[in-house]
């Protein structure tokens, strides 16, 4: 038993872990019968995150930027150091210097209301919770498009999730999918090993002109608010914001790999048949299709609207205010996961304060 279960021990659950200490919770392992203790459970072996898994070649100097944790600012780091060992040691040293109660590898398969309560299946038994913090993010819900004739190419399909290095694509003749970040990334850096095509849905939009981060960030905020708060599935990242002239967007656009191809119509044993009939010689495809938020254990609770999203009001589901989403919608970024976590912990302490008065 536990008063708050959190599910995922990333950048947003670490944040919630945080401040609910701050609050007054005590840990549920030492003492589960407390009205206000909590437990952290995380999928992961170890601390890190889905950062644990980003591709080596992935390096600090290259990722988005990575916002503190609470009340622990991170140590210099070396640009050259691959985020995969980098944030993942930050994280280590955070649980080890906040002691939060996390239990892991524990695996998150359904979530139930259970008389007044919730029930948290797990592949190590069973929660129960008055309240729920979901901190999953995306990494384990892979966006994976189908196209006739998939099943039958002979070459290899990577999606970014499983992505290790250009090496493994040397010589290949490579079409790659998707319009995001990690798609000008990885085309950038496979197309020194390899012939590539790259392919997408939309003509990408890349940004011109001065940009104002703290503009643009306020206003894709809005957007994404509008859009939970509305009960409407939110899109990428790049889909709010456009695309920036990165360093290796410039590379890749120097060196003429960044000639954008409309999506093939059907994938064939050899290659893939374009929009206009054609047909490409391909070994491999990469699938840099992004992801989507993991929320399948959640199903049980019937929380999506009519037009398939979750409707939010902050980082609780509207009409189950005992459930709070971060880093998730407007909070996908590491500064917005932490200020999540401490509006989902200041918003459910209110609740649970207030159940007891």
């Amino acid at each position: 038993m536990a008063a708050v279960v959190v599910i995922g021990a990333g950048q947003s659950g670490l944040s919630a872990g945080y401040h609910l200490r701050r609050r007054g919770f005590v840990s549920a392992l030492a003492d589960p019968a407390h009205p206000r203790s909590f437990v952290i459970l995380d999928a992961g072996d170890a601390p890190g995150g889905a950062w644990s898994h980003r591709w080596e070649s992935l390096r600090m100097a290259t990722v988005n930027g990575i916002f503190d944790l609470p009340g622990f600012p991170k140590p210099p780091l070396d640009p050259g150091e691959p985020s995969r060992t980098a944030v993942p040691r930050y994280f280590a040293d955070f649980e080890r210097a906040t002691g939060l109660p996390i239990v892991r590898p524990v695996r998150v398969s359904a979530v139930r209301r259970h008389d007044r309560a919730f029930a948290v299946e797990t592949d190590h038994g069973a929660w129960t919770a008055r309240a729920i913090i979901n901190a999953t993010g995306t990494w384990d819900n892979p966006v994976r498009p189908h196209y006739p004739g998939q099943e039958t190419f002979l070459g290899i399909q990577v999606h970014t999730r499983d992505y290790v290095s250009a090496e493994q694509f040397a010589g290949r003749r490579v079409a790659v999918v998707g319009g995001g970040i990690s798609a000008l990334q990885l085309l950038e850096e496979i197309s020194r090993v390899a012939v590539t095509h790259w392919y997408t849905r939309r003509e990408p939009v890349f940004r011109t002109g001065g940009f104002e981060p703290e503009v643009a960030g306020r206003e894709t905020i809005a957007k994404v608010v509008a859009d939970v708060e509305a009960g409407r599935p939110t899109g990428s990242v790049v889909s709010y914001t456009g695309l920036a002239w990165t360093p290796y967007a410039v590379a890749a656009r120097e060196r003429g790999v960044l000639e954008r191809r409309p999506m093939f119509t059907a994938i064939e044993p050899y290659g893939v048949r374009e929009a206009d009939g054609s047909f490409t010689s391909a070994d491999a495809i990469l699938w840099a299709t992004g992801f989507k938020a993991a929320l399948r254990h959640l199903d049980p609770l019937g929380l999506r609207s009519d037009l398939g999203g979750i409707r939010m009001n902050g980082t609780a589901v509207a009409g189950e205010p005992r459930v709070h989403l971060i880093g998730f919608g407007p909070s996908q970024s590491t500064v917005g996961a932490n200020r999540a976590g401490r509006e989902a912990v200041s918003a459910l302490a209110a609740r649970l304060d207030a159940a007891h008065a």
